[in-house]
């Protein structure tokens, strides 16, 4: 069994009081790690470490590019270390291999694109009055929060500190206590990289104790925070006491919509694949299906045949899906599939435990397709985070729409449609951070903004724009005339 501390100072290290948790494979609930249990102690001497780096000479006298090759080599790295570190993400989330890999490649990318843009980031001349030349620069915010959750570990891990990183700031990430591993093997990359000691630190350990701290101790500068709306509003709170900008990613309940003209088949390959990734444990998922009253059987039938060939096992098996994470999870996800039989809806496949042979161990649940889900019902508008989907049907573009804004989220849509003018229609009306058309997805979207309406959060992460969110603007005006 391996043993894990917290990164702090560019090196592992004991927790203040010395105490240690595991984490399980949800395949099997074996012990994989024994790791170091921070808390509010190991929080404020993890912040101090980075407030000294980032303080410190060799820190702000390093040039832009420079961070931008510390970020670049990072991703060569990422990439020499891929398998090792599917593997781990793998063991540690559940995931199948292949999307583990795929999260790996992910992340090299958002450290070889912000490793391009860390000395591109650039003010503006404004004209004012003669004789007074007014200009604004942006300067980072000093030492950023990163609290990141257990779905996509070391992906966001990457999409976060990536940013921070090449906008000047240094970090203490906090990861989910269920998946603390990928973010700790970044430490140990990013100072293989060259990233100065201390630049990059994490802590480790359970949220009402480190991340709570985390956010809101006094020596941070930015917190940036992804996970559910409750907590997320805690994170937000405790910001607020000490007037600390917050970027939040929250929950979704995304819908994917289908009209009677889209290409079906490609639609429904849409369809599952974006509630299958990750057992539907994503903020992202396409859990709400609309589609378009005229196909409801035909389209239906199609997706239900798709769902109904998904192969479900170990992760590291490289099955179509994976487990749950969590005995927790596991519970939430039934309890949502029995309250969908209450509100009154159908189950077309799936609704069950899979509990044969070895998935008995783990936490397993067979992709599921609701039909009948009553509009306006908690199926129908409270996310899930599993392998659920639940069916509406609507008549008119009118009606597509209503029924697509009618959550309080607004992360992201996806709109199937031959017909370009109906797909811009809506994609203007729906509420959503990002809308694909004749998609769901585009392989991790490095480059495409990202971030929610509502209570699906604010501020965006990935391309330019986050790195607006990892700085602060400063105007300047100088004199020069009599």
């Amino acid at each position: 069994m391996d043993r894990y501390g917290l990164w702090i100072r560019g090196e592992f290290v004991d927790s203040n009081r010395n105490e240690c948790f595991e984490t399980r494979n949800p395949a099997d609930q074996s012990v994989i790690a024994r790791v170091a249990r921070g808390r509010g102690e190991d929080v404020d001497a993890a912040v101090r470490v980075a407030r000294s780096t980032f303080e410190s000479d060799e820190w702000q006298s390093m040039h832009p590019a420079e961070r931008g090759r510390i970020l670049l080599r990072t991703s060569e790295l990422i990439r020499r270390n891929r398998d090792e570190l599917a593997t781990l993400e793998t063991l540690d989330n559940g995931k199948p291999l292949k999307q583990a890999q795929t999260d790996i490649e992910v992340s090299a990318r958002y450290f070889e694109y912000y490793a391009g843009v860390a000395d591109k980031i650039l003010g503006e001349t404004i004209p004012v009055s003669p004789g007074y030349i007014d200009f604004t620069q942006r300067e980072p915010f000093g030492v950023c929060a990163l609290i990141i959750p257990w779905n996509y570990p070391m992906q966001v891990a990457a999409r976060t500190a990536a940013p921070a990183l090449a906008a000047g700031n240094t970090v203490v990430l906090k990861p989910a206590e269920e998946t603390p591993l990928t973010a700790l093997k970044l430490g140990v990359l990013l100072k293989e990289a060259g990233l100065p000691d201390g630049a990059f630190n994490v802590v480790p350990g359970f949220g009402e104790e480190a991340g709570a701290a985390l956010a809101a101790h006094p020596g941070i500068d930015h917190v940036s925070f992804t996970g559910s709306v409750p907590v997320g509003t805690e994170v937000m709170t405790s910001a607020a006491k000490n007037i600390v900008p917050v970027t939040l990613e929250l929950g979704g309940k995304s819908p994917n919509i289908v009209f009677a003209d889209a290409d079906l088949e490609e639609a429904a390959r849409w369809v599952v694949s974006s509630i299958i990734q990750n057992a539907g444990q994503t903020c992202s998922a396409g859990s709400r299906l609309l589609v378009e009253l005229s196909i409801h059987d035909q389209f239906l039938s199609m997706v239900k045949a798709r769902l109904e060939s998904i192969t479900v096992g170990p992760g590291i098996r490289n099955p179509d899906m994976g487990p749950i994470i969590s005995e927790k999870q596991l519970r939430t996800v039934m309890g949502y599939i029995a309250l969908a039989e209450e509100e009154g809806a159908e189950i077309l496949t799936g609704g069950a435990r899979l509990e044969d042979g070895e998935l008995a161990r783990g936490f397993f649940v067979a992709p599921t397709l609701l039909d009948r889900v009553p509009q306006g019902g908690r199926v129908a508008t409270e996310e899930i985070f599993g392998p659920v989907l639940s069916t509406l049907t609507f008549e008119d573009v009118d009606e597509a729409i209503s029924i697509a804004n009618e959550t309080p989220y607004g992360l992201v849509a996806g709109v199937h449609t031959r017909d370009l003018s109906k797909a811009l229609t809506v994609a203007k009306k729906v509420r959503a951070g990002q809308v694909f058309i004749n998609t769901y997805g585009a392989g991790g979207g490095v480059e495409m903004p990202f971030g929610g309406y509502g209570k699906s959060g604010f501020g965006r992460e990935k391309g330019l724009e986050a790195l607006l969110h990892f700085t602060q603007l400063k105007n300047v005006l100088i004199r020069y005339g009599s």
